[in-house]
C-alpha cells in the first residue's frame, strides 16, 4: 500500500469519526424531539417562558369540533338577523330623483323642468333627449311645483307624496286628482364587484333590491364565483354571506336586503385555497368546494399520508386568525381519528402539515452529512 493510499484512507476514517460525532448528537435531539420537523417547531400547551414564535397546538377533538361549529353558527346567526328583511319597505324618494307628476284636467300644471335643466350636466347626459322630463328632487330633497311653490319630498313614497301634493293643490283646485311616480331612479345605488358579468352600479328602484336581484341584475355569477363568500360591505362593517348555507338551512337568499351605498363583493374561487405541504404523497394546493373542504378530504386528495416518512401522530392545521395563529394537531393512530378529520372542516387559507418521523428525518440528515463528508477527504487527498 502507497503512501497516497494510506493517506485517502486516513482522511476518509477521520470524516467517519466526525460525521458519527455529528449524527450522534443529531440523533439525540431527534429522539428528544419526536415532535418537531426540521425548521418547524410547535408546542403543546401554553407554556409561560416558551418561544413566542411557536404557538400552542390545540388537540383535534370531538369537543373542539363541537366548539368550533357552535362559534360558526352563532356568528352566522348574528349576521343573518341584521341581513334577513322579510317585509321590504317601498321605496322613498331620495334627492336626484325624477317624479313625473300629472294633475288631471289641469295640464298647464303638466310642465317639470328637464332633468340637464336642473341638475348637475356630468350626471345628466350629454343629451337632453336621453333624460326623462320631470320634476327633479334637488339637493335639499325638494321639488317646485306651480301654484305651490316649493315641496319637499324626500323620504316620502309615492303615495304619501301624492297624498302631500294633492292636499296643496286642495286650496287652488278643487278636488284635484293628482298622479305621481318615479320616473327616473337615481338617488340610491348599490356597487356589485367581482366575479359577476356585469360589474358596476346597479340602482335601488320600487322592486326591493335584494342581494339576489342585484346578482341578477349584474349578468349572474361567473363559473369561478365561489358561492360561499360574498362579501357585503356596509359603511364600517363587514358581512360573508354563504349562499349555499343559507339554502341548507331553509333560508331564502331573496330575503338578504341590500341598503344604499352598499358594495357587494363575489369572491374568486381561487382565493379559496387550502395548502397541504410536508409527508403527503401529492403536495398542492386545493380549491374549496363551495366553501367546504374537510381535513380528511384534503388528505385524500393530496394522496394521503406517505407511508415511508409521514408521522400520523402529527398532522397539523395552522390557521389565521385576525389576532393570533391557531395550530391544530391530530394524532391519526387513534381510533375515530378519521371521524374526526371528515368533521374538522378546514378555512381558506388554511395550511395542512403532515410532520415527518424521527427516522425519515435522521436518513435525511445522514445523505446530506455523508457525501459532503466523503468528497472533501477525496479532493484532499487528490490534491496531496
Amino acid at each position: 500500500m502507497n503512501a497516497s493510499t494510506k493517506q485517502f484512507l486516513l482522511r476518509i476514517a477521520q470524516a467517519l469519526r466526525a460525521l458519527a460525532a455529528v449524527s450522534v448528537v443529531g440523533l439525540t435531539l431527534g429522539l428528544a424531539l419526536p415532535g418537531c420537523a426540521p425548521g418547524i417547531h410547535f408546542r403543546s400547551g401554553d407554556t409561560a417562558g416558551g418561544d413566542e414564535a411557536a404557538p400552542p397546538t390545540e388537540l383535534i377533538t370531538e369537543s373542539l369540533i363541537a366548539s368550533e361549529r357552535r362559534t360558526h353558527r352563532e356568528v352566522a346567526n348574528q349576521e343573518l338577523d341584521r341581513l334577513l328583511v322579510p317585509n321590504p319597505p317601498p321605496y322613498r324618494i331620495g334627492g336626484g330623483d325624477i317624479l313625473s307628476i300629472v294633475v288631471w284636467d289641469h295640464p298647464e300644471l303638466a310642465g317639470g323642468l328637464s332633468a340637464s335643466a336642473n341638475t348637475d350636466p356630468a350626471t345628466a347626459g350629454a343629451s337632453a333627449n336621453a333624460v326623462p322630463q320631470g320634476f327633479v328632487v334637488d339637493h335639499q330633497g325638494r321639488i317646485q311645483f306651480p301654484l305651490i311653490g316649493m315641496l319637499t319630498v324626500e323620504g316620502l313614497t309615492e303615495e304619501q307624496a301624492r297624498t302631500v301634493l294633492s292636499t296643496k293643490l286642495a286650496k287652488y283646485l278643487a278636488t284635484p286628482n293628482v298622479t305621481l311616480r318615479v320616473q327616473a331612479y337615481r338617488s340610491k345605488r348599490v356597487y356589485i364587484d367581482g366575479e359577476v358579468k356585469s360589474p358596476g352600479l346597479q340602482a335601488i328602484n320600487d322592486i326591493p333590491m335584494t342581494l339576489v336581484e342585484a346578482l341578477n341584475r349584474a349578468g349572474g355569477l361567473l363559473p369561478s364565483a365561489d358561492q360561499s363568500r360574498i362579501a357585503l360591505e356596509r359603511g364600517h362593517k363587514r358581512y360573508l354571506v354563504n349562499l349555499r348555507e343559507l339554502v341548507q338551512k331553509g333560508v331564502n337568499p331573496g330575503l338578504v336586503m341590500l341598503a344604499p351605498g352598499d358594495v357587494v363583493r363575489v369572491h374568486s374561487r381561487d382565493e379559496s385555497k387550502v395548502f397541504v405541504s410536508g409527508e403527503v404523497i401529492t403536495p398542492k394546493a386545493l380549491m374549496m368546494h363551495d366553501g367546504r373542504l374537510t381535513l380528511n378530504e384534503a388528505l385524500g386528495e393530496s394522496g394521503g399520508i406517505s407511508p415511508l416518512s409521514g408521522d400520523a401522530r402529527q398532522v397539523y392545521v395552522v390557521r389565521k386568525t385576525v389576532d393570533r395563529t391557531r395550530v391544530f394537531q391530530l394524532d391519526a393512530r387513534v381510533a375515530g381519528s378519521l371521524a374526526m378529520a371528515e368533521a374538522f372542516e378546514l378555512q381558506p387559507k388554511d395550511i395542512v402539515y403532515v410532520a415527518a418521523t424521527p427516522l425519515a428525518n435522521w436518513n435525511r440528515q445522514l445523505s446530506l452529512l455523508i457525501p459532503g463528508a466523503l468528497t472533501s477527504a477525496v479532493t484532499a487527498t487528490n490534491r496531496q
